[in-house]
């Protein structure tokens, strides 16, 4: 295992990743890109300021990575690319800037790859996630109740899944996300390239 702290959205930072991992293992076979924040406002709300941080972030971090990636995924013959965007870049809400449009961003930037890196043997898919338990949402939980208040994790994400209105009922489990995410960079999903997959409980109103 090797982690290499950093801000992706900081160029250094993915050129350092890339060189710290090919120099621990010889080859990258596999990248996923999981970078991203909460970000929902009205249009009127959002600055310049919002849009550059949100799109380093959230786009340019992945393009460096992929570029940064290409050669040794051509050299080995191939290669496996997951993009994790949302579901708000398939359907995007008023007050859902800017997230929604650098989301469909990253969204477009996977069918656009998948067509020209399938020579290459190189397959490019993206999951839109919904409703998923992680830190993100956990410190969030934190923020609002207040410094030194204890927080019952269970009971809001359940507040929240019954807020949202998720058929299943209930937010998915970090595992749940993983799991389709290892499937798709392994031998077994060798035939999909170009694919976007609702990870989100029924929650999409698009398939």
């Amino acid at each position: 295992m090797l982690a290499v702290p950093g801000d992706v959205a900081a160029p250094e930072t993915t050129a350092r990743i890339v060189a710290r991992t090919l120099e621990r293992f010889g080859r990258i076979d596999i990248l996923v890109n999981n970078a991203g924040t909460a970000a929902a406002k009205a249009f009127d709300d959002v600055g310049d300021a919002d849009w550059e941080v949100d799109f380093e972030l959230k786009l340019w971090a992945a393009v460096r990575l992929i570029r940064a990636v290409l050669p040794t995924m051509r050299g080995l013959g191939g290669g496996r690319i997951v993009n994790v965007t949302n579901l708000g870049g398939r359907t995007p809400g008023a007050a859902s800037m800017p997230t929604s449009i650098s989301r469909a961003a990253g969204i477009a930037l996977t069918k656009a790859l998948s067509k020209a890196l399938a020579r290459d043997n190189i397959l490019v898919n993206t999951v839109c996630i919904g409703l998923i338990k992680s830190g993100q949402h956990e410190r969030r939980y934190a923020r609002e109740a207040g410094p030194g208040t204890n927080v019952d994790l269970d009971q809001r994400y359940a507040d929240d899944a019954a807020r949202r209105t998720i058929p299943l009922g209930r937010i998915g489990e970090s595992e749940e996300a993983g799991d389709v995410i290892a499937f798709l960079v392994s031998a077994r999903a060798s035939y999909l390239t170009g694919v976007a997959i609702n990870i989100d409980g029924g929650t999409s109103a698009v398939v």
